[in-house]
């Protein structure tokens, strides 16, 4: 039998499912020319790095498998309460228990790509899910502590199945009426919790590009509202846009 070109053995490698490496490269041992044996070297280096992965999201379902008893296991986490404008955003979502999403982690430690990318797997693949959100003048108004209580209870409320626990990303929510546990780091810790938070934060990137376009001296896309030097520059050289915090910029202007 003629022997396949290293192109083409590369290219079915490339194609290959995770789960069907093993068999091709079964396939392949006793081909022992170097060129597929280097393909065969990253074939098993991409099925120990998934079986890492596979690992480590485990050690994240921590407290979804310690709070098993629960049918319905919510994760709640926010992102926004730092920045000198825009919106609080708050992100709710019920996974189902046989759901595998790997790569899932702390929104700030994954790339826009890659939250990007989770951010269309969790809706697919997600029970339910629900975003709040509260402005920047609410913010002023009862404080950002609060405001960012009210997204997150708006978040659970928009959920189109009940939640009988919340798993929260440090903090426990006034004026909700189902149970709470509050997991300092969560988001690095409960596989609920971070699709919670990677919900919220693009939710709140795509806010603030829509709010560049809208004031392009500021550089909303870039910084996303926080108090960089470039945002506080243009604070200075432009002045306040209606959706900066007032009560978070009152000694720049």
């Amino acid at each position: 039998m003629e022997e396949k070109k290293i192109s083409t053995v590369k290219a079915e490698f490339a194609a290959c499912p995770p789960e069907k490496l093993s068999d091709l490269i079964a396939a392949y041992t006793d081909d022992k020319r170097d060129g597929v044996q280097k393909i065969i070297a990253s074939a098993e280096n991409r099925i120990a790095k998934l079986q890492a992965e596979r690992a480590r999201i485990e050690e994240m379902r921590f407290f979804e498998h310690k709070y098993n008893e629960f049918e319905f296991i919510c994760g709640v986490d926010e992102a926004g309460r730092g920045p000198l404008a825009g919106p609080v955003c708050a992100g709710a979502v019920i996974l189902r228990k046989d759901c595998e999403i790997l790569y899932l982690n702390d929104s700030k430690k994954l790339s826009p790509k890659k939250r990007d990318e989770l951010f269309d797997e969790i809706k697919e693949k997600a029970l339910a899910w629900s975003v709040g959100m509260s402005d920047s003048k609410r913010i002023d108004e009862i404080n950002i502590l609060q405001a960012t209580y009210e997204a997150m209870r708006k978040a659970i409320a928009g959920l189109t199945v009940k939640p009988d626990i919340l798993l929260n990303d440090f903090v426990i929510i006034p004026d909700i009426d189902i149970k709470q546990v509050g997991i300092t780091g969560g988001d690095a810790k409960s596989v609920s919790i971070a699709a919670a938070s990677i919900l919220a934060k693009v939710t709140r990137d795509r806010i603030m590009d829509e709010y560049d376009a809208q004031y392009p001296e500021y550089g909303f896309a870039k910084h996303k509202g926080y108090g960089t030097a470039q945002h506080i520059e243009a604070i200075k050289k432009y002045g306040l846009t209606p959706i900066h915090r007032l009560s978070f910029v009152g000694n720049l202007v």
